[in-house]
């Protein structure tokens, strides 16, 4: 699917705007017009437009000051400078400020034909490289897809039949089971995988900015609104939506959803246009929402909308034989991040995790990997590397909390109690960790 490119053309003289939109509606283009730079700048502020044909000589604003307004507030955008009055000074300094070329009065239609032509072909270019770098990422996520426990090649078979559909889908498993892993595989072996996968954590959003985040929000729609935003749904057009957490969003935002699920159409915050967006939804929760909608706390119609398809993903402790190939696999990987020799753990230590009961299942295991790794000093990885030895040895003694309370104080003690890097490692954003440091009173060696 190849995009109409826009273009604004921002000169106070109508014989020129006539003339230039006459050219480029011929040629396909979207166009519009403004008579000046302050219409073109309101224009700007509540759409986007692949290229601006600015006149320098301009009353009011000129077009240099306006060049550089342009790219302060969107610096990828293509501009392209012209007028009658050519001198090298102005042409320089145009290029300075970041202009895309150089035109003067009066116009070659086919030069200027072919200038839009390559700057429109940049614009595809550059359009085609995110899309790549997206479905790079994608690819190298789905690798971590890793298992032959039949419970684990059970759910491969699930993605891989669903993939080719449109519709949604629920994955339900606890944290730490690789439900957003799962997500990426179904997006990038469907119809959709040329285009974006977009991944929103419902649980770490307040209603009101879950409303802005998937929305979007005009301008002055609300305190610190400086500029127009997209939302989530516009983002994710002819892609997928990932909604992560989805248990946790507010009836209003429940009954919002619905209506989007449905007509496929939405209003950003603080506006009144209706947009429209091909999306395809993907939902992920460790709840159960079948005793939420017999409890009253998740409608029913959301749920028979959104669980067309349900992949429930099995916890670590169920598929006890993946286990070896995944600490292969997460040893590998971070001994070439780390730039380490391939170490090899032993037999004493790898029969020690294969007994454990992993409560923050494969996400646990990788954190324990990573650890001995950046701790062990051997060519081996052994069972004093590993972290909560007492767990190991005798894990019915603390409570899922207590694992949870105990691996989380480790990584924070890892990096220093840096909230970021921390959070980075635990898979998680800020806000959870916050809240996890609370719930759990941890607190430096220094203060304790």
């Amino acid at each position: 699917m190849t995009k109409m490119i826009s273009i604004l053309i921002v000169d106070d003289e109508e014989s020129v705007r006539d003339s230039l939109y006459s050219w480029f509606i011929e040629d396909r283009y979207r166009v519009e017009c403004a008579e000046n730079a302050k219409v073109a700048l309101s224009m700007l502020e509540s759409e986007s437009f692949d290229i601006i044909l600015a006149d320098i000589k301009m009353p009011g604003m000129d077009g240099l000051e306006m060049l550089r307004r342009i790219k302060a507030l969107r610096k990828e955008s293509i501009v392209i400078v012209m007028t009658a009055f050519a001198t090298v000074d102005t042409a320089v300094q145009a290029l300075k400020d970041g202009a895309f070329d150089y035109v003067t009065k009066p116009f070659d239609p086919d030069d200027l034909s072919h200038l839009i032509r390559n700057a429109a072909k940049l614009i595809t270019l550059a359009d085609e490289n995110e899309i790549l770098k997206e479905k790079v990422v994608m690819l190298e996520n789905v690798e971590d897809l890793i298992g032959e426990s039949k419970a684990m090649q059970e759910v491969l078979r699930q993605v891989e039949s669903v993939a080719q559909s449109n519709s949604s889908v629920i994955i339900t498993g606890e944290s730490g089971t690789g439900k957003e892993l799962i997500a990426k595989a179904i997006h990038s072996n469907s119809p959709r995988k040329f285009f974006p996968l977009v991944s929103v954590h419902c649980g770490a959003l307040t209603e009101s900015l879950l409303e802005s985040e998937l929305f979007g929000h005009e301008k002055g729609a609300f305190t610190g609104a400086m500029y127009h935003r997209k939302g989530r749904f516009e983002m994710a057009d002819s892609g997928t939506i990932f909604l992560d957490e989805i248990a946790t969003i507010s009836t209003k935002m429940q009954i919002e959803l619905l209506r989007v699920l449905e007509t496929k159409k939405f209003v950003r915050v603080g506006g009144n246009k209706e947009i429209t967006s091909d999306f395809r939804v993907i939902c992920a929760t460790n709840k159960d929402l079948k005793s939420m909608v017999e409890n009253g706390s998740f409608r029913e119609d959301l749920f028979y909308r959104l669980n067309v398809v349900n992949i429930n993903i099995p916890p670590l402790r169920e598929r006890v034989e993946d286990i070896p190939l995944l600490v292969e696999y997460f040893i590998k990987k971070y001994c070439t991040s780390m730039n380490k020799p391939l170490l090899t753990i032993e037999p004493s230590a790898l029969r020690r995790l294969e007994e454990f009961s992993f409560p923050g299942n494969v996400r646990e295991l990788e954190n324990m990997v990573e650890r001995a790794i950046v701790i062990g000093n051997g060519k081996k990885i052994q069972l004093k590397d590993l972290p909560l030895e007492k767990s190991l040895i005798d894990n019915s003694a603390e409570s899922l909390d207590d694992h949870e309370k105990n691996h989380i104080y480790q990584i924070l003690i890892k990096y220093d109690w840096n909230i970021s890097r921390a959070a980075k490692a635990l898979k998680i954003d800020r806000v959870t960790l916050y809240n996890k440091i609370r719930k759990y009173d941890l607190k430096p060696s220094e203060e304790r």
